[in-house]
């Protein structure tokens, strides 16, 4: 640990101050869910009640080690599964109450990599997103068009719109993959594990573009991601899971406790505020020193 970082250990388990109420694009309040029971009459999964906020131009990270209901949450977000208690709303809607059309005018989900059915090129793929704005059997109009370029343009990839899919490297076709999510001109963008074939030079260009785009088009992001230290570095806040339920919500400095994390994660860390406020997360050895965990 260096001169200027400064240890934390222990930290009450918090949320955050109210916002404004203009400024909420997402909210969650005592958000729940179980899949179906099992023979023996439990339920497969079930989460337990979540409760946070999300504002224009920030990005929240939901965190938690695998089967902790990342996944679930999700779902709940993109109106998905409908709350088995409590409430899911984007602005005063409710998104498991809308026919997808409208849910998918303000909700974009981006999930983990999908195999394309056939060939198409980026301008074709990233047109997909305005398919909540049209009618059966017809071409795309202008406006379409337009909102397709303003995409690619919004994630630096117009260069890239006469090229194949399955041509592109894992960052472009990310950045592709982003613009077809933007061209849907949602209030709310939730990516799963966006980061998750990139290597390290992919991630933080990509997560550098995503605060770029919410602090320059006041979008609201939520990501689901297992990057520690790249999450305490974007995110505004954190929704920490553990074995379905909620253990911590906050800022990144007031969830990053290594207490809190060595439970979440079963792993002997550390967590040391670097100069400018931001949490990093150490792996620590059997001697006591600490290498940075990702």
């Amino acid at each position: 640990m260096n001169a200027h970082s400064t240890p934390v250990e222990n930290a009450p388990r918090g949320g955050n101050p109210a916002a404004p109420a203009s400024d909420v694009r997402l909210t969650v309040e005592q958000a729940s869910y179980a899949y179906s029971v099992t023979d023996r009459g439990a339920p497969k999964f079930a989460l337990g009640p979540v409760t946070f906020e999300a504002r224009r131009r920030e990005i929240v990270a939901i965190l938690g080690p695998n089967a902790s209901g990342k996944s679930t949450l999700l779902k709940l977000l993109a109106g998905l599964c409908k709350p088995l208690s409590g409430f899911v709303r984007v602005g005063d809607k409710e998104p498991s109450q809308l026919d997808p059309r409208e849910r998918a005018q303000r909700i974009a989900l981006v999930q983990q990599e999908s195999a394309l059915i056939f060939p198409l090129r980026v301008w074709e793929y990233v047109l997909q997103g305005r398919y909540p704005y049209g009618r059966r059997l017809r071409f795309e109009s202008d406006e379409d068009c337009l909102m397709a370029e303003n995409a690619l343009s919004q994630v630096s990839a117009s260069e890239l719109r006469d090229r194949w899919m399955e041509q592109l490297s894992g960052g472009e076709k990310q950045r592709v993959i982003l613009a077809r999510a933007l061209a849907q001109q949602p209030s709310l963008l939730l990516l799963d594990e966006p980061t998750q074939h990139l290597d390290i030079g992919g991630k933080v260009e990509l997560l550098r573009r995503l605060r770029r785009l919410v602090d320059e088009n006041r979008y609201t992001v939520v990501v689901v991601t297992h990057e520690l230290n790249l999450a305490a570095e974007f995110s505004d806040r954190i929704v920490l899971l553990h074995r379905g339920k909620c253990e911590i919500t906050g800022t990144p400095r007031e969830v990053y406790h290594r207490d809190i994390l060595e439970e979440v994660f079963n792993a002997p860390l550390d967590v040391e505020i670097r100069p400018g406020g931001k949490p990093r997360v150490l792996l620590r050895d059997a001697n006591g020193r600490g290498e940075r965990a990702e």
